[in-house]
């Protein structure tokens, strides 16, 4: 049915022109018939006689709930009788709870007694909430009193696509319940899904709409009935965040990333100053384009002009670095505007992260002023490896690659470069953000995914200041580019009502974690993760389709790698019979097929060559996991080089699969680990967790990008 948005709005018009933000049960109804959203029978009494004709007409037992615009939890209040039948019930239930009511509150204006049908079914909750991050979110989980005890609930962005509205239904630990645990008739999920989409539709077509509940709603093999609304609205209309379009971000990033001239605000002689590490940095570093120091009181610079201001710079400038206190910036910064400078990376501390909130505004309403952007404030600066670019005051790095990191802490800044130099991991750009009190992480996916020196992009963050920008991008960008994010702060927040409705259930985490998911970006849980994924995930081939096969030559590898797969969302191959067979060829009697392979410890390098052969060769076969231990027979780098010319002699024939390694031994096998990493196989010593984690993550992605058909 099509959706009666005049009606909608007349309920809502009319609640805020009597000054409330709370409906009425009769008004929350009202708003689900305009949207097709189905809700219990149910008719307002001002009568005992009237609420005995409305029960009678329902034909059963009824529930009887207090209407009254003063009092929004009516079950506190005694409010509420459930299960009541018979004429003489009824009246009794209905004086009651107007007697309950003005106990409760001797000033509420009591409008009468709600009466409505009792329906049965499997109890789940759907809901909307206004998180602070991400804007309108729906969820959806276990109802009544289960909501309380489990918090199974998951959480998406409205609008819902009707995929997106079934997926929530299978993704609750309790999906099982909905198909018919134990014997039970499955609901219909397809009735389930429409109410999930409407209620979305809903809160996205009426912003006003703070919280929706729907708790219970009762679904059954033959629909889905809301036997409770609660809708509450804001006071104000939600503000909307500034946002810039694409074509304009582009530009802006082209000239922050790729500029052509660079002028330093505060450029000094003096060792130790951060305006004279940026220079040697900018210098040192071979950047090919014009270097401008500013600084009032030099006339050179490390060999080099330096003018009183921005201003008699000559030529255009890209790019102005502030290295200056903070009280000076607004002031240097309209100069900037006034030289139509593009962008400006603002390295100095002192403004909002200090409490300095109003001197951060203002800079901000001078950069929008002129239509410069911000990076920063409160950052180490920021490197572009392919244009020979290192705008920061801390150690240079150079080593070109694939990877995009950014990071909102300095100190995870300096973290990446260290992990970057030590694992010759080569970057593409590392991206300090702080404050972001402009450029954010969607400004920079946007210039990432079209930058052809990106093939990864790797954030870690403690907040998301527009997370719908943020998620429209990395849906965007994670069809062609793994994005893998590292969220920061996982305590959820306390409960802000009653713990039965939606905002108490969104907790920071658990909407983060959910709403990251629909994004397709890769969730990394720690540092270490986020920078290994973005090491070994755009050096694995994509893979086509979901099978794993183990190939260990110890049993005890071989349990912790299934173990490791397990949690890791892969999928072990049955394998067949035929396959299975073919691996027995090769492993000695007392080995063991099946999956994992167990080809045992003792065996030559021709054991090992042979299966690997097999595996690669198999078409059933997607992904490979090797588990290797170190034994005379073969060494680690005889293994490590023989797997290298195997996994190259079969992508030369077109076979390209991805293979992670484990190697358990002496010292040894770190040499072999680096080795095969530097051969396109993601090895780690000592560790069975790591590779396989890594391939979950290549997994992670395709599935999100749809590649694995």
């Amino acid at each position: 049915m099509a959706y009666d948005q005049t009606a909608a709005r007349a309920v809502l018009d009319g609640a805020l022109a009597d000054g409330r933000t709370a409906l009425t049960a009769p008004e929350a109804k009202a708003l689900c018939d305009a949207y097709g959203i189905p809700a219990a029978g149910e008719g307002l009494a001002t009568t005992e006689d009237e609420a005995v004709a409305l029960a009678a007409g329902f034909g059963g037992p009824v529930a009887l709930k207090i209407v009254s615009p003063d009092i929004l939890h009516k079950t506190e209040a005694g409010g509420v009788l459930v299960g009541v039948e018979g004429a003489e019930a009824v009246r009794e239930g209905y004086r009651a709870i107007l007697a309950n009511a003005r106990a409760h509150d001797a000033q509420a204006r009591l409008t009468g007694v709600q009466v409505q049908q009792v329906v049965g079914g499997q109890e789940v909750i759907v809901g909307a909430t206004t998180d602070p991050t991400f804007g309108k979110v729906v969820a959806f989980g276990l109802g009544g009193v289960l909501v309380e005890v489990l918090q199974d609930v998951t959480f998406r962005l409205a609008p819902l696509t009707a995929e997106q509205a079934r997926g929530m239904l299978d993704d609750i630990a309790a999906a099982e319940v909905l198909r018919g645990a134990r014997g039970a008739e499955p609901v219909d999920a397809e009735a389930l899904a429409e109410v999930l989409r409407r209620v979305s539709d809903l809160v996205h077509d009426f912003p006003r709409i703070s919280e929706l509940d729907l708790n219970p709603v009762f679904a059954t093999a033959a629909g889905a009935v809301a036997a409770d609304v609660r809708v509450v609205l804001s006071e104000e209309e939600p503000a909307e965040p500034v946002r810039h379009s694409e074509q304009d971000v582009l530009r802006a990033m082209r000239r922050l990333m790729n500029p052509s001239s660079i002028a330093v605000i505060g450029a000094s002689n003096e060792d130790g100053k951060i305006g004279n590490s940026v220079m040697k940095n900018l210098i040192n570093g071979g950047y090919a384009g014009d270097i401008h120091p500013v600084n009032p009181k030099a006339d050179e610079i490390m060999g080099r002009r330096a003018y009183r201001s921005i201003g008699e710079v000559p030529g255009d400038v890209d790019v102005a670095v502030f290295t200056v206190p903070a009280k000076f910036v607004a002031a240097a910064l309209a100069e900037c505007g006034a030289k139509n400078v593009a962008a400006a990376v603002l390295i100095p501390s002192g403004f909002a992260e200090t409490g300095n909130v109003e001197l951060q505004e203002e800079v901000v309403a001078v950069a929008r002023e002129h239509g410069i952007r911000l990076l920063g404030p409160n950052i180490y600066g920021y490197y572009s490896t392919w244009h020979n670019l290192c705008a920061t005051f801390c150690t240079p790095y150079d080593v070109r690659g694939g990877v995009a990191l950014t990071s909102q802490s300095g100190g995870i800044g300096m973290a990446i470069l260290g992990f970057s130099r030590t694992t010759r991991m080569g970057v593409s750009a590392i991206v300090g953000l702080g404050n972001k009190s402009d450029v954010d992480e969607d400004d920079l996916l946007t210039y990432f995914e079209q930058d052809d020196n990106t093939r990864c992009v790797a954030m870690h963050l403690e907040d998301l200041k527009d997370g719908r920008a943020f998620v429209e991008a990395a849906q965007r960008v994670t069809r062609r580019k793994p994005v893998v994010v590292l969220k920061a702060g996982r305590t959820a927040l306390g409960a802000r009502a009653a713990s039965s409705h939606t905002g108490a259930l969104a907790g920071d985490d658990k909407v983060y974690d959910d709403v990251l998911r629909q994004s397709g970006v890769i969730r990394a849980p720690g540092l270490n993760e986020m920078l290994e994924y973005a090491r070994g995930v755009p050096l694995l081939p994509t893979p086509q389709g979901e099978n794993v096969v183990i190939i260990t030559g110890a049993g005890g590898s071989g349990v912790l790698l299934s173990d490791a797969c397990v949690a890791n969302d892969l999928r072990l191959m049955e394998v067949p019979d035929d396959l299975d067979a073919e691996f027995r060829r090769h492993i000695p009697p007392f080995g063991a097929a099946g999956n994992p392979i167990d080809i045992t410890g003792g065996e030559p390098p021709s054991t090992y060559e042979a299966t690997l052969r097999l595996g690669l060769r198999d078409p059933r076969i997607h992904s490979l996991v090797l588990g290797y231990w170190h034994t005379i027979v073969t060494p680690p780098m005889v293994f490590a080089e023989l797997a290298a010319r195997v996994a190259e002699e079969a992508r030369e024939q077109g076979i390209d699969k991805p293979i992670v390694a484990s190697l358990a031994g002496d010292t040894e096998v770190e040499k072999a680990a680096e080795y095969l990493f530097d051969h396109g196989i993601v090895a780690y010593p000592y560790t069975t967790e790591k590779p396989v984690a890594v391939l979950g993550a290549k997994y992670r992605w395709a599935r999100a990008a749809g590649l694995l058909g």
